[in-house]
């Protein structure tokens, strides 16, 4: 029985790894990021919806068949993007679905891949230079950079015209970062390596004005964020007026909608909202107030929790003069509408009893 049979110490040592890393917010932020392994001819995957932190103690863990799942790829099968027709049912008690990032993990031939949305690696993947700034911390390693592509097919196929026979890292543009390796140890060293080289020094930011802010949610549906870290994005000036430029990365848009909606002079929580629904949109998740801190829909769910914290981590390690790449409308559009997003965010809500931005 090969190291990485199900069951086996590795495996375990996978699982370990997995919890370790979705339970750091620095590297995994609610239901993103997974991790796999290949072994046999079976590519075992997070599933969707669920969170890496549980993967000790919750089946997480999707059975794929790999080579029709290959070939479906190659010949540009719609089916491959689910992945859902290549689960080896018969080993997957739990009927869970695997990760939209299934491709991404098949396309890699090393047997454990992880992928993480690393702040550190966000920081400098969502700038036009981006390539040019990582070049320098990653020289020496075998990395290439892919700009932004939509999760899944898109993204699978980007990464497959840009790897290299010894290609080991994958910096996705606005998105995050993928390490790959033989055994469980080499992939969890080359990680720290990895978002060891890519840290950058965090602006200090000033503390939220509980007390103005509790007055501002007053007879709404708003209230303060589960984490104070979340504020940052509000209170430093740098920071509220990147949120404000638009959407960064794939999961704010996806558990806190399209940009951020950022309070005028004078607007309190009710006023915001009802200025939103003018518009014909739906009530925010999360209102930045500036200099004052955010509040967030009491329906907002734990991943859009997560996500307001790591917007305030993000922006916060991004210079005042840095040049970025917003997403389009079109991309924006994309991740609001993908069904495997739908289905991720309906078990979010299931597990949860609340809903996120694009129902509230």
């Amino acid at each position: 029985m090969s190291a990485l049979s199900h069951g086996s110490g590795e495996f375990d040592a996978l699982k370990n790894l997995s919890a370790r890393i979705g339970a750091d917010p620095s590297l995994v932020q609610a239901a993103g990021g997974n991790t796999s392994f290949k072994q046999d001819g079976v590519l075992r995957i997070k599933a969707s919806g669920t969170w890496l932190k549980n993967a000790q103690t919750e089946d997480i863990i999707v059975p794929v068949a790999l080579a029709p799942l290959l070939e479906a790829l190659a010949r540009h099968d719609p089916a491959a993007e689910k992945a859902s027709d290549f689960v080896i049912q018969a080993d997957n008690p739990s009927g869970l679905r695997p990760s939209i990032e299934t491709t991404v993990h098949a396309v890699l031939p090393q047997r454990i891949v992880v992928h993480v949305h690393c702040i550190e690696t966000i920081a400098l993947a969502v700038r036009e230079d981006a390539e040019t700034l990582i070049a320098e911390r990653l020289a020496g390693l075998d990395w290439v950079f892919v700009p932004y592509a939509r999760p899944g097919l898109p993204l699978s196929r980007a990464i497959s015209k840009r790897l290299q026979p010894r290609t080991n890292i994958v910096i996705l543009g606005n998105h995050g970062l993928v390490v790959a390796g033989e055994t469980v140890a080499e992939t969890a060293d080359l990680l720290a390596d990895v978002t060891g080289r890519l840290m950058q020094p965090d602006r200090a930011v000033p503390p939220p004005d509980v007390a103005v802010l509790s007055d501002l949610v007053g007879g709404s549906a708003y209230a303060l964020p589960a984490e104070v870290a979340a504020h940052g994005a509000a209170t430093d000036p740098v920071s509220c007026d990147i949120a404000d430029g638009g959407s960064l990365y794939p999961d704010h848009v996806i558990f806190l909608g399209e940009g951020s909606v950022i309070a005028r002079d004078g607007e309190r929580a009710e006023d915001v909202r009802l200025r939103v629904a003018g518009e014909d949109l739906p009530d925010p998740v999360s209102i930045l107030f500036p200099g004052r801190g955010i509040v967030m829909h009491e329906k907002a769910n734990a991943g859009a929790q997560a996500l307001a914290r790591c917007l305030a981590d993000v922006t916060a390690r991004i210079p005042a003069d840095a040049r970025l790449r917003y997403f389009t409308r079109q991309e924006n559009d994309e991740l609001l509408t993908w069904d495997a997003e739908k289905y991720r965010q309906a078990l979010e809500n299931s597990r949860a009893g609340k809903t996120s931005g694009e129902n509230i």
